[in-house]
This record gives structure tokens, sequence and C-alpha cells, in this order.
């Protein structure tokens, strides 16, 4: 039913105007929530550092979570003391907690998880994400710029800036939920756009930086052991996926000149309990990154292929522009990143 929806999303077709009454419904929903937000009669909570929303206007993966690690990346290269907030989509738990490289996946989000083991730095979740927020600064005091996985349709957290990340697909037919792809209406007032193949249309007013996603050089298993991606061609491969665009992932392996013997796109999320390895074929498991951080547990022989991204240099300068004159809190305490 989920592949089905993103076919209909892209035209506007007979299921997606079946369901474009309820969408209306929707609509007039969000735009309620927006005008209370704006109106001042739903708070929003400030941190008292700077937040950076990574976030998407569509359903379904755009491919935020490598992007917030480049950021998370380039925050540390310039000196500021970067934490990740997120709600942790997926997870079993409501609670806030802090997410480690050891924590299971179940009680704090796959893609979380992930995040916490690429940056190394402080990551939270909570269901509401300044609560997660507050509980990391508690918690890591030294900590001077929040950015926020995910949450650019969780107004109760003040932000910054906002960054909305589009996939090749842009914005489908251009409806709301659940006659198209949109949790809101777009375009809608954001500070920039990072698209991968072509800029959305319409594209809204707000700078458009380019990005790149590429495998990473290298696969890795649960030990930590690293082999070069090409040293995986010629042999018989089962690649699985549990991500919102799972064909996408296996694009990218066969344009790597893998060899796919067999491919198995699961749910987004998918938490491999009920997941059985096929006997009797010997071939080598290969997923994304966020699913072995599941997969593992079971398997650790998979391999993982990283997705990494690259992005227009002209988005970091434009970000450390916007961020240079947040260095300092109008009464002078220092918020800003560390010189030498």
């Amino acid at each position: 039913m989920a592949q089905r929806l993103r076919r209909a999303w892209q035209h506007k077709g007979a299921l997606a105007r079946l369901l474009w009454p309820l969408s209306l419904l929707y609509r007039a929903l969000t735009a309620l929530r927006r005008a209370l937000h704006r109106r001042g009669w739903l708070r929003r909570s400030t941190l008292g550092v700077p937040v950076v929303v990574v976030g998407n206007v569509v359903a379904g993966g755009a491919g935020k979570t490598p992007v917030v690690i480049a950021l998370v990346q380039h925050l540390q290269a310039r000196g500021w003391r970067p934490g990740i907030v997120s709600r942790g989509h997926g997870r079993r738990t409501r609670d806030c907690r802090e997410v480690r490289a050891t924590s299971a996946p179940a009680e704090v989000g796959d893609e979380p998880l992930l995040l916490a083991r690429r940056t190394g730095v402080p990551v939270f979740v909570a269901a509401r994400r300044a609560d997660a927020g507050r509980a990391l600064l508690a918690a890591h005091p030294d900590c001077n710029i929040l950015v926020c996985d995910d949450g650019l349709q969780h107004l109760a957290l003040a932000r910054k800036l906002e960054i909305c990340v589009f996939s090749e697909t842009g914005v489908g037919n251009g409806w709301l939920l659940p006659a198209g792809p949109l949790r809101e209406a777009w375009p809608r007032p954001v500070d920039a756009l990072l698209y991968h193949g072509a800029p959305p249309v319409p594209a809204g007013s707000a700078p458009a930086f380019a990005l790149r996603r590429t495998l990473a050089p290298c696969v890795v298993n649960a030990a930590g052991e690293q082999l070069p991606l090409q040293r995986l061609r010629g042999q018989p491969l089962h690649a699985l996926a549990g991500v919102a665009a799972p064909e996408a992932f296996f694009a990218m392996l066969r344009a790597r000149g893998l060899t796919l013997e067999r491919t198995e796109s699961l749910p987004d999320h998918f938490a491999f309990d009920s997941w059985q390895r096929p006997s009797g074929k010997g071939l080598i498991l290969i997923c994304t990154e966020k699913d072995a951080v599941k997969l593992w547990r079971l398997h650790p022989e998979a391999w993982a292929a990283p997705l990494q991204v690259e992005l227009d240099p002209a988005f970091f300068a434009w970000l450390d522009a916007r961020l240079a004159p947040l260095s300092s809190t109008p009464a002078g305490e220092s918020h800003g990143p560390e010189t030498a």
C-alpha cells in the first residue's frame, strides 16, 4: 500500500483524486496550527542556543540524515560544539533519553543511533524536540548549537535557520497528504533549499543549493572491518533496504558495478526482529547503514554501504555567513565557535 501511494503521489491520477477531499481537511488543520503558533496562542520553546532544523515538506525519505552528518562535521570544523535532537521515529519508547553508540535501536530509533555513531556528538531523543534540547544542554552545557534532525513541522521549537531537503522526486503532484506527498503547503518560507537532481517546482524564494548522494568507497561490517566496495564486484549479493526509497539504494549499488542476485524492499524503519535470511543460496548480505544498526544484532557479517552527500561549497559559505552574527548574545555571553 505504501509503495502504491508513493506512485500515486507523483501524478494526479484516480487514486490521488479520490483522496483529494481528505487533503483539504489536512490543509485546513495544518494552516490552523501554524496560525495558532504565529499568533502566540501556542507557545514556542526557546533553548538559548541557535537551532538549525534540517527537514522536508514531503513524506518519506529525502536524505536528511547524511545532510545532518555533513552539517555537524562542518560545524565542528568551524569550531562550533554541536548537539543533535530528534524525535527518534520508529522507537518503542516515548521518554527523553541520550543516544549512545551502544543504545538499542528499538529504544532510540535507527537514525539517531546512526547519527550518534557517525558524528560522536551528543544526541538526545524525545517526543517533543524541545524536551530533547533542554536535556541535552543540561547534560552537555558546553554545546553551543543544536541541529534538529527533521522537525520542520514541529513549530513548538523555535529555530534560527530552516533547511529544507528535497529528493529527486521534488514535490510530486503538489497535493497534500493523503492525496499527495506534501506535509504542508508548498512553497512556504524556509531559509535554504538542498535538492538532489533538479530544484523542486515551484522552488520558492529561498536560496537553493545542489547536493549529490553517493556511496562511500568502502563497506563496513559489525566488527568495524572495511572492504573496498569494488571488491564486491562479481560476487552474488542479497541487497536489503528498509528505507523510504529502496530502489534508489539498489540503483546506486548497480551503478557501482555490483551484481544483485536478490533485492528485498522492506518498510521504512523495519526492525528486522522477524526477518530471516534465506538459506542455501550463499549470497552476501549488503544493506544501508541505517538498516545495519539493527541487522548487525542478528547478522554481524552483513556489509553496510554508507551513504554520503556532497554539498555545494556555496551552501557552507551561506551557512557560515548566517551563523556569524549568532556568535554572541546581546548580553555578550559567547555562544559562538571557539577561536584559536
